[in-house]
């Protein structure tokens, strides 16, 4: 079976050890980076630089820890160093299993020429090559508005901060949703003034608000402007700053301006049309075993249009390489998008799983939603930091758990327990009785469920 993986990022990657793992010849072919330029230039950097912020913001807090107060500054060169060694170190890891497994690196553009055929461009030149299967895995890049003219120097997408050229005075970020409130949180925890643009009129449009609510307190709480209800259209740029300005006449002032307005398919240039593969607006359209329209084809990750979570493009990858291998021929239990755990990592910390307590309302769905806050936790007042509440929403006939949403320190993983009783089925009761360490925020879910 020849096994041929276009994009080397979560999803291709994993594609491609189960495909070898299982007997298919494999090669990925990767233009950027492998493991994934949206996973190893986006996602990673992105979070060491909130960890060095949450660093900072532990040090600046040590007296209610019974601490002497001390302080720490940004090094921009250190950070840049910490991020590039935490790539190259994740970048050999996924390389150093590709290669155990057999797989094929070659690094190059590919784009289809036929349903089975594949011609690669690479540095030494062209090499067509022929595949029994074919998994389309290429990512997304940020989306860029016509008035939008990025320099890398005072108009920004979100990878040109990483860090940036130097640490804004006043940061303009323009997008609420989750890659906009990270890096709100990101640079004011570096010290940055910070003003977002907010085109509705809560933060995370697509939270729940008591969630949404609860970052937007902390934000104002730490000095952050918001604009709400506020569509930037156009941004002028001088040599000592920027200015955004908005649909309603606000302009926000800054001296750097952050673009954190979602992102688009590379699909550009990917033969999808000369292999007979259907698409819309970009997106591979896949079904529920992430075939296109060409069975032999597969799309995973952000190219498919599904959540674009690593987490999510991974175990896509898994079940390709497993289907494409006639592992799935039987019937079998699918990918449920809907059970996906997702996390926010700004402060507090945001994660969520399963139905959401404001959407159950509006389809007029019976459910039985108990919230406990962390100020009643022992742990977390020995951390310091009483904020937050972990919510569990179930359905009050059988008690099956059916989704929840936790605010607060190590939220993401604390979702972990919520999103194994959701694709599990399990009930209130079956997190009630497990018996849990003392003392540990952990103990919330369990109080939640009661």
């Amino acid at each position: 079976m020849r096994f041929v993986v276009i994009g080397g990022g979560p999803a291709g990657n994993q594609a491609a050890t189960t495909a070898a793992r299982l007997g298919a010849e494999v090669t990925i072919i990767e233009r950027d980076v492998i493991g994934g330029a949206a996973h190893l230039w986006d996602c990673i950097p992105s979070k060491a630089m909130i960890a060095t912020g949450g660093a900072m913001g532990d040090l600046n807090k040590a007296e209610g820890m019974g601490l002497r107060r001390v302080s720490a500054e940004i090094d921009l060169d250190a950070l840049k160093e910490r991020i590039t060694a935490i790539q190259t170190r994740l970048e050999g890891s996924v390389c150093g299993l590709l290669g155990s497994q057999g797989v094929r690196l070659v690094k190059g553009t590919g784009r289809l020429v036929g349903p089975h055929e594949i011609q690669v461009d690479t540095a030494e030149g062209s090499e067509l090559l022929e595949a029994d299967v074919i998994v389309l895995s290429t990512g997304s890049r940020p989306r860029i508005p016509d008035w939008a003219h990025v320099d890398g120097q005072r108009v920004l997408t979100t990878r040109d901060a990483y860090p940036p050229p130097e640490l804004p005075s006043h940061l303009v970020v323009i997008g609420s949703g989750v890659t906009g409130v990270e890096f709100v949180h990101m640079f004011r925890s570096f010290g940055s003034d910070v003003t977002l643009i907010v085109s509705r009129q809560q933060v995370l449009p697509q939270k729940d608000p008591e969630v949404a609510a609860a970052l937007e307190d902390n934000f104002l709480s730490r000095g952050v402007r918001l604009f709400k209800g506020a569509r930037a259209e156009a941004i002028d740029v001088a040599p000592d700053g920027v200015v955004v300005r908005c649909d309603d006449g606000r302009q926000a002032k800054g001296s750097h301006v952050l673009l954190a307005i979602g992102s688009i398919p590379n699909s550009d240039n990917l033969g999808l049309e000369a292999a007979g593969v259907e698409s819309e607006s970009g997106y591979v359209i896949v079904d529920h075993n992430c075939r296109s329209s060409v069975p032999h084809i597969y799309a995973a990750g952000d190219l498919s249009g599904k959540l674009p979570l690593s987490s999510v493009a991974s175990m896509q990858g898994r079940k390709i390489g497993e289907h494409a291998m006639g592992m799935h021929q039987a019937p079998h239990r699918h990918l449920d998008y809907e059970k996906a755990a997702s996390a926010i990592f700004t402060e507090p910390e945001i994660a969520d799983v399963g139905l959401a307590e404001a959407d159950a309302f509006a389809e007029g769905r019976k459910i039985r939603v108990t919230k406990v806050p962390f100020s009643a936790s022992a742990k977390a007042l020995i951390n310091d930091d009483p904020r937050g509440f972990v919510k569990i929403v179930s359905d009050p006939a059988t008690g099956v758990v059916l989704g929840g949403s936790i605010v607060g320190r190590h939220a993401a993983e604390l979702i972990s327990v919520i999103a194994l009783a959701c694709t599990a089925g399990l009930r209130v009761g079956d997190l009630e009785e497990c018996l849990l360490v003392h003392p540990a925020l952990a103990e919330a879910l369990a109080e939640a469920a009661e």
